[in-house]
């Protein structure tokens, strides 16, 4: 006998509106729909000041187009999350299309500590930062195994084993619309293995553990070279979204049929799934005012900086050029090594005009940064920034740091 899926619909649909003749509606699901419509148009204000900031103040492009991806997290978050509870039969499709903006931030964030680390390394060289570094152990669970940073590999697949979601993350959720679509994902099915739903969730769980695994390594490995950065905090700000919103998720789940229950128009699944979706909404006010703080635009205010438009920030941060060069760029390399064809280490190119290094012609690439021939694994980066973006390096090299207002 061929295996159901609980139907995560009533058949039977509330006809009624939020306004009426004889005054508001006011329901536990209408309080809650206009909880979730406030605490999202907090959200978008909170996180629009702060990329309206970096927007203004657009003076490392390289760094600053990664923060803005970060910053566009909770409100992607709460106005997604506001729409599956406003539309709640449709709930599998915006969760699928909000987890997918997870894999775009965590590499965002990645590509982000590379910056920092090639901008705060001796000379602006980030191999120094590097090649000091001992054989060391990897961090838990694995670590009865050591590992050596120097190795040319090892940088390759400390970046891949991030940039490896930004591919599987959205392929899931392509995948589950379609099963959805298809009456096979059953997402209300506790992982039966009859439906596709337990197979996307077993691939998502590997491939961000793989991640996040990496993201760790990574900042346990650069760590001293991060220091005023605040790193921890930044990390923290996109963790805890994605820790919060997947248990809270789980309690939910585990709470159907027992503490939830079914009413007329909702099923179980669809009070749980609303509470998730509110629980995301109001927390991403919170989140929101901590990426603020975390991802300050102070760090990138200079004396007699001038403004810049808001247009070029904007377009570089929804220009994912770069992850598709970084992405191309690692499989060549471990295209190459499966041939027998090892890079050697070299010296990153360092070039300079006037004494003063140019940080536009001359961006050391992911290769060269950490000490790997860049030119023939990683392509020329698209030009991140035109004259008035500009980074004045001689401005840092004179004071030391960044001057906050």
């Amino acid at each position: 006998m061929a295996a159901t899926c609980p139907s995560e619909n009533t058949q039977a649909i509330d006809q009624t509106s939020f306004w009426s003749s004889s005054g508001l509606n006011w329901d536990e699901h209408r309080i809650g729909w206009a909880i979730a419509g406030g605490c999202t148009v907090l959200t978008v204000i909170i996180s629009s000041i702060s990329v309206l900031q970096h927007c203004r103040n657009y003076h490392v492009p390289n760094e600053q187009r990664q923060v803005l991806r970060v910053l566009y997290m909770p409100p992607v978050y709460a106005i997604i999350s506001f729409f599956s509870y406003r539309f709640f039969r449709s709930y599998t499709y915006y969760s699928l299309i909000e987890a997918a903006y997870e894999a775009v931030t965590l590499s965002a964030f990645l590509l982000l500590l590379i910056e920092y680390v090639a901008a705060t390394a001796t000379g602006h060289n980030a191999i120094q930062a590097i090649e000091r570094k001992d054989k060391r152990p990897l961090p838990i669970p694995f670590c009865c195994w050591r590992y050596r940073p120097t190795k040319a590999y090892f940088m390759y697949t400390v970046k891949w084993s991030v940039l490896q979601y930004v591919i599987i993350r959205p392929a899931c959720s392509i995948a589950g619309i379609i099963c959805q679509a298809y009456n096979v994902l059953c997402e209300s099915g506790s992982f039966n293995v009859h439906f596709a739903n337990v197979y996307l969730e077993a691939i998502d769980f590997v491939s961000i553990s793989i991640a996040l695994y990496g993201l760790l390594l990574f900042y346990g490995l650069t760590k001293d070279e991060l220091v005023g950065r605040r790193p921890l905090s930044k990390f923290l700000a996109i963790k805890l979204i994605v820790m919060f919103t997947f248990y809270q998720s789980f309690v939910f789940s585990a709470l159907e049929g027992r503490v939830i229950q079914s009413t007329t128009y909702w099923t179980a699944t669809n009070i749980a799934d609303g509470l998730n979706a509110l629980a995301i909404c109001v927390e991403m006010v919170f989140f929101s005012a901590f990426m603020w703080w975390a991802y300050t635009v102070n760090e990138y205010k200079f004396k007699g900086g001038e403004t810049t438009s808001i247009w070029r920030p904007l377009w570089d941060s929804i220009n994912y050029t770069d992850f598709v060069i970084e992405i191309a760029g690692s499989l060549k390399f471990f295209f190459d090594c499966s041939r027998g064809k090892h890079p050697t280490r070299t010296q990153a190119r360092r070039a300079s005009i006037g004494g003063v290094a140019n940080n536009n012609s001359n961006k050391m690439d992911f290769g060269e940064a950490f000490g790997v021939s860049g030119s023939a694994y990683s392509k020329a980066r698209p030009a991140a920034v035109s004259a008035p973006y500009s980074y004045n390096e001689s401005r840092i090299m004179n004071s030391g740091s960044p001057v906050s207002e």
